[in-house]
């Protein structure tokens, strides 16, 4: 598909933006899909590329949180193993699952994220006790969520995050940093069964790669700097902005 210039740099202005917000709270999707299909691809065609592009973007973000020292990657390899097998699995069953149900129902989960984070002021602000031990989220949370990012994907970012919050007891920037790290698990996984099955927009994926890289490197650099202080009110307004979305298309 060729791309007249204007459009491809305002994509990648887009992609930048996306990043930024996807690397400190989630849900950048909300920006580049709209974007791609207002550009003129098909939807399938725009999902597969906005998951190249993303790919990118959740690439540098769990990049940057790595050498901060917000997370090891070494320590998460049970959960981005059970990740990567719930996310191809996801996308496998894509075509053979109706969605619509659970469609109809992430908008109201993602409002009931957003009203929870913002009753507790002192959510992830520290460390707390675990809920559940590593074993039992990687054997069940993690997959499930990354089988979700397969089919679906609408904020997978804050599914992860709150649930390491609230059952791990990480702290924001810990939750979001790990969260990175899966959701790259996730993203790969998707792209590769896309790029088998279908035909991502390559060239444009590519292009907004570059913004989304550019993006994510600013909003990861903001947590690690900033914390709780920024993730909370960005994971409210995210998880709303998202609900709002899916409740009106």
């Amino acid at each position: 598909m060729i791309v007249e210039l204007p459009v491809l740099l305002a994509l990648v202005g887009v992609a930048i933006v996306a990043g930024l917000v996807d690397s400190v709270a989630g849900g950048g999707g909300l920006l580049t899909v709209p974007a791609l299909l207002a550009a003129g691809l098909p939807p399938t065609t725009a999902l597969e590329t906005n998951k190249a592009q993303s790919t990118a973007g959740a690439f540098t973000a769990a990049v940057t949180y790595t050498r901060g020292g917000a997370v090891r990657p070494r320590e998460l390899w049970p959960p981005i193993l059970t990740t990567l097998l719930g996310a191809a699995t996801g996308t496998l069953v894509l075509t053979s699952i109706d969605a619509s149900r659970l469609e109809a129902a992430l908008p109201w989960l993602l409002l009931v994220i957003a009203g929870y984070v913002a009753a507790k002021p002192q959510l992830g602000r520290v460390e707390t006790a675990a809920r559940i031990a590593p074993r039992t989220y990687t054997l069940t949370v993690a997959p499930l969520i990354g089988a979700y990012d397969g089919f679906l994907g609408p904020g997978t970012g804050s599914f992860f995050a709150l649930t390491l919050v609230g059952l791990r007891g990480h702290d924001l920037t810990r939750a979001t940093a790990t969260t990175k790290v899966l959701n790259l698990t996730s993203n790969l996984t998707a792209l590769v069964v896309f790029a088998l099955a279908g035909a991502p927009a390559w060239l444009l994926g590519l292009s907004m790669a570059v913004g989304q890289a550019i993006g994510a490197r600013l909003g990861a650099g903001l947590v690690l700097t900033r914390g709780a202080g920024l993730v909370r009110p960005a994971l409210v307004v995210v998880s709303v902005a998202l609900s709002i979305r899916l409740l009106l298309t």
